[in-house]
């Protein structure tokens, strides 16, 4: 298993890879327009899985696209097809730009993997199967215990924790929680569907500037998901997962994490844990980094950096020109 050589870019620096939701029709095109290395990428995709992944990127339907069974390995291949881009284009770059600088990688749920392909911990091929996986037992458990989850702006995590606590004491069956800390004054509720709504009015009440239903009927990082982590743990436990080179943040944990051992549990808690990005930003700014680089579609990741921390250098890489951009930013 490879690691990329851009891990080291000239200063401190974290690389974030997006999650699902990112998905859009005509993800990737452009760079497999413009390089032969994401074209083969993609197409890479396209075998491994037996079926045309790349096509359904470029062209859609969007409804099928969204389909988490779909949209799961078609971000992680979006994901590493913009690294592999990136990848050669540093050969040409500054031979100091690939100094072993403190580096580290994290992923938004589903971004670990791509986040672990990158770092070298798990192979394209693994990845790609693993999520695809992913996604099939996420959408069964959806279909066996319709969840829902909305985005809640504007008001504290602690309030947030406690209004959710107290739906869940007062029913016998159904839970809710915070699955995403995002950045401050945006998180992420999930759970059983009848609970999260009507924990949606009670934010409301409490002064939530928005409270937003997502689009999804699979409560993502809830005890719902239970069962599809039991299932995922057996085809994590059948690949090869090597140590890896670079620390990842967990989003579990937002801690490092190096050791094969370490990055099994992460990859099966994250499916009921929640995601820790506030307090995994933070980390990465307490140890120092400098600059962070969102690899894959969409700006999203970046777009939270800035709300937790609005002076370091932010790069989003999805195209032909941001990978100029910031090959020619480096020192």
């Amino acid at each position: 298993m490879s690691t990329f050589q851009f891990m080291g870019a000239g200063e401190p620096t974290a690389y974030l890879f997006p999650g699902q939701g990112e998905q859009y029709v005509g993800m990737a095109k452009d760079l497999v327009d413009a390089y032969p290395i994401a074209k083969e990428t993609m197409a890479e995709a396209d075998d491994i899985l037996d079926f045309g992944l790349s096509k359904l990127c470029f062209d859609g339907p969007e409804e099928l696209l969204t389909d988490t069974i779909n949209s799961q390995p078609a971000i992680l291949a979006t994901s590493v097809a913009t690294l592999r881009v990136l990848d050669s284009a540093l050969d040409d770059a500054p031979s100091d730009a690939n100094s072993a600088d403190t580096c580290f990688v994290a992923g938004h749920s589903l971004g670990e993997y791509s986040a672990l392909v990158a770092t070298g911990s798990i192979g394209y091929a693994d990845g790609l199967r693993l999520v695809r996986e992913r996604g099939r037992l996420m959408k069964e458990a959806g279909a066996n215990a319709p969840g829902l989850m909305a985005a809640v702006l504007g008001l504290d995590d602690q309030v947030v924790e406690e209004i959710c606590r107290e739906r869940s004491a007062s029913s016998q069956s159904e839970s809710v929680q915070i699955a995403n800390y995002n950045c401050p004054g945006q998180v992420v509720i999930s759970g059983n569907r009848t609970i999260v709504e009507s924990t949606i009015e009670a934010l409301t009440a409490a002064g939530a500037r928005k409270v937003v239903p997502l689009a999804v009927s699979i409560a993502s990082h809830s005890p719902l998901m239970a069962p599809a982590a039991a299932e995922l743990q057996i085809a994590i436990d059948a690949i090869e997962i090597a140590d890896a080179t670079i620390p990842l943040i967990g989003n579990t944990t937002a801690h490092p994490l190096t050791t094969t051992d370490e990055i099994r549990r992460e990859l099966v808690a994250q499916l009921t844990g929640k995601v820790r990005w506030t307090e995994s930003i933070r980390y990465l700014l307490d140890v120092g980094v400098t600059r962070f680089v969102e690899i894959g579609p969409g700006k999203t990741l970046t777009s939270l950096v800035k709300r937790i921390d609005r002076k370091v250098a932010r790069f989003s890489i999805n195209d032909p020109a941001s990978i100029d951009a910031f090959v020619r930013s480096l020192p």
